[in-house]
């Protein structure tokens, strides 16, 4: 609990940055935006965690019939908020929360998504437990994260001194081996794996799983 309220503080001080940044692989990311869309039903209810300033969920509110998104910071929620005031976007609700802990019943939603968030989870297997738990029979689980053993000694040996300086929040580092057991093991059976990147080697996992 201390290390998830460090983190939201973190995140808390970083979202007005964040939000005025730009996705670096803007090509990558409609790529997982389009195969994602592929799974998604106009009459889904589905559910992001992890959402950060909404542009995903909003980009996605078309394909489903509602979407609920959450994060753990309170300030990117309330810049979310802002793009749905000037947006007119009908059907995305935003909430704090935390992944590990979901507010809704057994078996409410089709599918969930959780894009770049995975790795930044000291709580994963209750997280992957709690994602588990809230989706219907044959829900599908959608996710693309950064597995950080594969990226450059730079990235792993700079991240621990930045987060001495408070620059960097929690992190993990795993491989995609590692990211599949665990996703299987809260009761999944991945259906689609790739790498959706532009450049030559991509670190970012995406998976899709179908609860069983």
């Amino acid at each position: 609990m201390f290390r998830t309220l460090n983190n939201a503080r973190f995140w808390d001080r970083a979202a007005r940055k964040y939000a005025a940044g730009s996705i670096s692989d803007m090509a990558g990311y409609d790529r997982t935006l389009e195969r994602t869309r592929d799974y998604l039903k106009d009459t889904d209810v589905a559910f992001e965690f992890g959402c950060g300033t909404g542009t995903t969920a909003l980009r996605l509110a078309p394909s489903v019939a509602q979407i609920a998104a959450t994060d753990i910071s309170s300030e990117m929620i309330a810049i979310v908020r802002e793009k749905v005031a000037v947006e007119g976007v009908s059907n995305v609700s935003f909430d704090v929360a935390t992944p590990d802990d979901l507010p809704w019943p057994d078996e409410t939603y089709n599918a969930a998504l959780g894009f770049n968030v995975l790795h930044l989870l000291d709580e994963r297997e209750a997280a992957l437990k709690s994602v588990h738990r809230i989706l219907k029979p044959g829900g599908l689980f959608i996710s693309k994260t950064p597995c950080l053993n594969e990226m450059s000694s730079i990235v792993r040996f700079g991240v621990p001194v930045m987060q001495l300086f408070g620059k960097a929040p929690y992190v993990a580092f795993f491989s995609a081996e590692e990211l599949e057991r665990e996703v299987a093991a809260a009761g999944f059976e991945i259906i689609e794996r790739g790498r959706h990147g532009s450049g030559r080697k991509d670190p970012r996992l995406f998976l899709v799983a179908r609860k069983r």
